[in-house]
């Protein structure tokens, strides 16, 4: 892969050979039933790893258990031998006549998966083993609606996913009876993938489940199946809510992998915004590397961060194959979510024949089909998780076999700090998965969901939160939503709340997306990011065909495109508002306050711009799209004038011109990204930043720069010195902030540059970076102040806060695009310099909270990110974002050391 390659100029970094494992055996258990065991020899399994009897004697004997091993450690069977023994005792005892009589109860079994494409795969595993008695059978959005009838008259063991048991199972139980009267046994697979709002989802759903099956006298067993992660016993009894055991030592074979870091070349023939250096895309890396695997035989997936980087990665290997050898073009496909049933299928036949040797996916097969003899695994970007990495890296060699994982890294912070910083991605432990099953924007809609189902009563509120479910149960009765009596809660309408109820945080039903010329559809797209990637303009790719979005209507949720193959993709454009609504925990740290709590942010897609693949911008197209709000959580800091090395007299100087501007209509100013709601593999883009005043009705424009001069004011001192409001004030008296949103899922952050035109660039930090290692800031710096004159501030916070939401994942069970910010020279809520990162789901999701516990290592690896990187003044790679929507400017790189260093510097001299 690296051959022609010159050795100045060679993209790994470091290269870490994993050694492999013996495995270790146990015998087959003395419950298990003989035709089990049978079956399970004749497909080669000669006797059960260790760590998978331990498990299966654990739920066989009754106990809640979660096992948590690697990729590849065969969990599956873990949960398959204890349900296959008992439902073929159930049928044997059915077909004797004997459970009548108690000897072996007739039993069912349910099985979740967070994706259609594992549960399929355990399905087909089931199902070919040809047990007596088992009926296995899909109960999924894909199972036509002739056979749902039959399954639950007849199925015994149930394959479905967490969306179907809350809109298609539990809203309709009824129907369900004989199944739950039945149910021994549920499995949760891949539990580790269930965090955030939609694990706290979940969790919800798990009790709701387990209070249908109290209903009908049944307690079923609780069989969880984890990747490696912190704490499994722990998280899988937040989960279920109840006591789990956990079963973690590893006892499976496992071949030698050798890990390579792989950092794409700077780009000599081309530059970025304000011409910063730029590297290959990773993507486009990805493409190349997967093309040279197949060129040498080599089985391989490619982890792309987004459907259309998926298709693109496919493309770009077909194209350089096809000039080897056109045959060698048909062997590489795309995979996602958002195919159709069949067109699923289709793909998953053909990879697990070995008919396609490389596919480009996204994380859809992360959890997915089990393909035996994988060769090679290219992941395009950090996926957001230790635990998702080491899922995605285990793909390959999962027969025992040797295998190679590549991990190429984004233009991004975070990326470019693993790469450099190996031990923090092979040698740290996994995160702890983070939901919030009391998030009141969770908690309500299940309740609701709940009471439908069956009244609730007092002594199940427990479950539920205690408290908190009483809190949100009143709210529900006073909006006439539910009836309360003394016997406990019941629903008062006809319709069920299910329908309306999301649970993986999307908010209603899919978009589906429409050729206008045929009528057919191509796919569907989540509510919550069809602004994102199917706004009028926008470029659709489905199966490697491209497409341009002529009209998108939400209410009836409707895309509507047309074929075409432009050489530009889109890029939107996002107006964020922010506002403190309270703060919940505040820690101060002499000049430097550290806090949580709850914040309002308002955002709204205005635009979009046209790029070509080399980054070239071709132009920005207005867009009039509806706004959308957001109440969730922060963890922010502030940093007071005189740390930043602002005079007072100075700083009052610059509210007398804030007042000045706001008499013209002007807004102070502010930088900020925000993120959105997401489906189960499409991230849609979502963080912004804003260095200068607008109204939050104005578009892209500069026009606030010439209002800014109407007054007579200097318009670099008031763009860059003027303190500044946030969100959620009435409009007029409230700061506006413009995000950008990958159109490719790519994240990044965006806003717009106001009052500055005229004065050239402001704030680089060229003059005060010495090689790019380190900040030198000017003459006089008082000790423990960053130094900076006021001009300076804005660029300044804009770039941390950037490299900031870049970093967080590494401390946080989260994706970038589960995460948002803002920076502001001056906050009204606060009163002082600020900057936020907030959840980018209503409620909160759990990771502004872990944000704060580890302020001071998730700071600390902010900076050390900044200093490491080589650039002289900026760049994708430290604090320039590529979807920034004010060009990247005001950023100042050296500044934002400065700020870091200072905030640190408080925390570790005042902390305790």
């Amino acid at each position: 892969m690296t051959a022609g390659i010159p050795s100045r100029e060679n993209p790994v970094t470091h290269v870490a050979d994993l050694p492999g494992r013996a495995a270790r055996y146990a015998e087959w258990p003395s419950w298990a039933d003989p035709a089990v065991v049978a079956a399970l020899r004749d497909r080669g399994v000669a006797a059960p790893w260790a760590h998978q009897a331990e498990a299966a004697s654990h739920a066989y004997e009754g106990r809640h258990v979660v096992i948590s091993t690697g990729t590849a450690s065969g969990k599956s069977l873990a949960y398959q031998l204890p349900v296959l023994s008992r439902l073929a005792a159930s049928g044997k005892a059915k077909a004797s006549g004997r459970g009548a009589r108690g000897e072996a109860p007739v039993v069912t079994a349910l099985y979740l998966s967070p994706t259609k494409a594992l549960g399929a795969d355990q399905l087909r595993s089931v199902s070919s083993l040809d047990i007596p008695g088992v009926r296995a059978a899909a109960f999924d959005g894909d199972t036509p609606m002739a056979e749902r009838d039959w399954v639950r008259a007849h199925a015994n063991w149930v394959f479905t996913n967490p969306d179907m048991l809350h809109r298609g199972i539990l809203s309709a139980h009824g129907r369900w009876a004989t199944f739950f009267r039945r149910l021994s046994c549920v499995v949760v697979d891949e539990c580790h993938s269930y965090r955030g709002v939609f694990g706290s989802h979940v969790a919800l759903l798990l009790r709701r489940l387990r209070r249908v099956a109290e209903h009908y006298g049944a307690s079923p067993v609780f069989v969880l199946a984890s990747a490696t992660t912190a704490s499994p016993a722990s998280f899988a009894s937040r989960l279920t809510g109840l006591p789990c055991v956990a079963v973690t030592e590893d006892a499976s074979p496992r071949g030698a992998r050798t890990v390579a870091l792989w950092e794409p070349p700077l780009l000599e023939e081309l530059t970025g915004e304000n011409g910063a250096p730029v590297r290959r895309p990773a993507g486009t890396e990805a493409s190349r590397i997967l093309a040279d695997l197949v060129l040498e035989g080599a089985r391989s997936l490619a982890f792309i961060r987004s459907r259309r980087g998926a298709e693109l990665a496919a493309l770009g290997a077909r194209r350089i194959l096809s000039e080897v050898d056109p045959a060698l073009a048909e062997t590489v496909a795309a995979y996602r979510s958002g195919y159709l049933p069949e067109e699923r299928r289709a793909l998953e036949a053909a990879l697990l024949s070995g008919r396609l040797l490389g596919v480009a996916t996204t994380n859809a097969l992360e959890l997915g089909v089990d393909i035996a003899g994988l060769d090679a695994v290219v992941l395009a970007g950090y996926p957001g998780t230790l635990a998702s990495f080491w899922q995605q890296a285990g793909r390959a060699g999962r027969s025992g076999d040797s295998a190679l994982v590549v991990f190429v890294a984004r233009d991004d912070p975070l990326d470019t700090y693993l790469v450099h910083h190996p031990a923090a991605l092979l040698e740290r432990p996994v995160e702890t998965a983070v939901l919030d099953p009391a998030n009141p924007y969770v908690l309500a809609p299940q309740l609701a969901c709940a009471v439908a189902e069956l009244p609730l009563t007092v002594p199940e509120l427990e479950m539920f939160g205690g408290a908190a479910a009483t809190e949100v149960l009143a709210e529900l009765a006073e909006r006439k939503m539910l009836r309360r009596r003394s016997s406990g809660w019941y629903w008062t309408s006809r319709e069920r709340p299910h329908a309306e109820v999301g649970i993986r945080g999307t908010g209603g039903e899919q978009i589906a997306v429409v050729e206008a010329d045929s009528g057919r559809m191509l796919g569907t797209v989540d509510p919550g990011s069809a602004c994102f990637a199917v706004h009028p303009g926008a470029v659709y790719l489905h199966q490697g065909s491209s497409y341009v979005v002529d009209e998108l209507d939400l209410e009836t949720g409707l895309a509507l495109v047309h074929a075409e193959n432009p050489d530009w993709t889109t890029t939107p454009r996002e107006v964020v508002d922010i506002s403190v609504l309270s703060t919940q925990e505040k820690q101060d740290f002499g000049g430097v306050s550290v806090c949580l709590g709850e914040v309002a942010v308002t955002s709204q897609v205005v635009g979009y711009l046209r790029r070509r693949p080399s980054g070239e911008v071709l132009d920005h197209t207005p867009l009039d799209l509806p706004e959308q709000s957001l109440h969730t959580r922060a963890v922010w800091y502030t940093i007071s004038a005189e740390l930043l090395g602002l005079e007072e007299p100075r700083r009052r100087a610059s509210n007398r011109s804030a007042t000045a501007a706001r008499s013209v209509g002007e807004e102070p100013a502010a930088t900020g990204s925000n993120a959105g709601p997401h489906s189960a593999d499409e991230k849609p883009a979502a963080t912004g930043s804003n260095a200068g005043p607008h109204s939050a009705g104005e578009k892209l424009a500069g026009s606030p720069a010439t209002a800014a001069r109407s007054t007579g004011e200097d318009p670099a001192a008031t763009d860059q010195s003027t303190p500044t409001r946030s969100a959620g004030e009435p409009v007029g008296a409230r700061s506006a902030v413009v995000r950008g949103s990958a159109a490719d899922g790519e994240v990044g952050t965006g806003g717009h540059r106001v009052g500055t035109e005229s004065a050239g660039p402001v704030g680089t930090g060229e003059e005060s970076l010495a090689n790019g290692r380190g900040p030198v800031h000017e003459g006089g710096r008082a000790p423990g102040s960053a130094g900076l004159v006021p001009a300076r501030v804005p660029g300044a916070l804009h770039a941390a806060e950037h490299a900031a939401i870049g970093l967080l994942p590494l401390f946080a069970t989260c994706d970038r695009w589960d995460i948002g910010g803002v920076s502001t020279a001056w906050h009204e809520d606060t009163g002082e310099a600020t900057v936020f990162v907030h959840d980018g789901h209503p409620g909160g999701a759990g990771f502004a909270e872990r944000g704060y516990a580890a302020i001071v290592p998730w700071l600390a690896a902010t900076r050390e990110a900044i200093v490491s990187c080589e650039c002289p003044t900026g760049c994708p790679s430290c604090v320039q974002s590529p979807k920034c929507g004010n060009g990247n400017d005001p950023l100042d790189k050296a500044g934002a050391v400065a700020v870091l260093e200072t905030v640190l510097g408080a925390l570790r001299q005042h902390g305790s």
